[in-house]
């Protein structure tokens, strides 16, 4: 008998409170990570058997925990890396910049905030489960006036041929406008336009997507410009770009169902939202 999808009856959201929480959420990322989607870690990390990243000891990590796991870091089943504009300009750049030019991002002057390095156990990886995170996110946005948030979203695998359709849907159908459009580093540029409009079903490509990159998109996300091939994590990375006004009007629906709350988004009220990024590094 198949069993029936995980849902969000005892799923709690919470930011990392101490060391102990950010271990278990990188122990996390590298099951995820390195031993499920083949990355390729570093000497430390294999040793460490966690996913060491610079950002961890300046970011907020949300976290996602299954209450029925007991009250240790053991339950403690999926992650987001949350980095402020404040708090990325003092460590000196963001994650994503190693990848793309945000400086349209940058220019633009919202408040931003770069999601990254998402990861959910399997069992985990469902919509009522993952609206659950997403409230959690929407409470750190609300919180810190976040204008626009963007990161990196992956496909496995280094192959663009195997994903010329996602890749040309994507920019045909979802690209950023071009004051908010990152743009892969001329050094790594990989065009995103490699077969015409009319020769792929849309909606069968848009089927295809990874669930994260397909989350993002029907919540009212853009793409930037061009993709990225990163080899140590065996992926091919996209810029993903979301106003935090764009959260579609279902999805405002759904959260004030189950809130009740409201917040104060750019000048006026709208009903306490969530936004959502990385399934495999950022």
């Amino acid at each position: 008998m198949t069993e029936a999808p995980i849902g969000a009856d005892n799923i709690s959201v919470r930011l990392a409170e101490n060391q102990e929480d950010i271990e278990a959420a990188q122990r996390l990322r590298y099951k995820v990570f390195y031993e499920e989607l083949n990355a390729t870690p570093t000497e430390d990390m294999a040793k460490a058997r966690r996913d060491i990243n610079e950002f961890d000891n300046v970011a907020d990590i949300l976290v996602v925990t299954d209450d029925r796991l007991g009250e240790g870091t053991e339950n403690i089943v999926g992650t987001y890396r949350l980095l402020r504009q404040e708090v990325a300009e003092k460590h000196g750049h963001f994650y994503t910049s190693d990848e793309f030019d945000i400086s349209p991002l940058i220019n633009s002057g919202a408040s931003l905030l770069e999601l990254g390095r998402s990861c959910v156990l399997e069992p985990y990886r469902t919509r009522p489960v993952l609206q659950k995170m997403w409230g959690g996110i929407a409470d750190y946005v609300a919180e810190h006036n976040i204008g626009l948030m963007f990161g990196c979203a992956s496909f496995p695998g280094t192959d663009v041929n195997a994903i010329a359709e996602q890749l040309s849907y994507m920019r045909h159908y979802h690209l950023a406008s071009e004051n908010l459009c990152p743009r892969a580093l001329d050094s790594v540029y990989i065009d995103m336009d490699i077969v015409p409009k009319d020769s792929y079903d849309a909606k069968r490509v848009f089927a295809s997507l990874p669930p994260l990159i397909k989350g993002y998109l029907r919540l009212g996300a853009y793409i930037g410009d061009g993709a990225y091939v990163d080899e140590q994590w065996d992926s091919i990375d996209v810029c993903i770009v979301m106003p935090t006004h764009l959260v579609t009007e279902k999805y405002f629906k759904h959260y004030q169902r189950k809130t009740e709350k409201q917040i104060m988004i750019d000048g006026t009220f709208a009903e306490k939202h969530p936004s959502r990024i990385r399934e495999a590094g950022s």
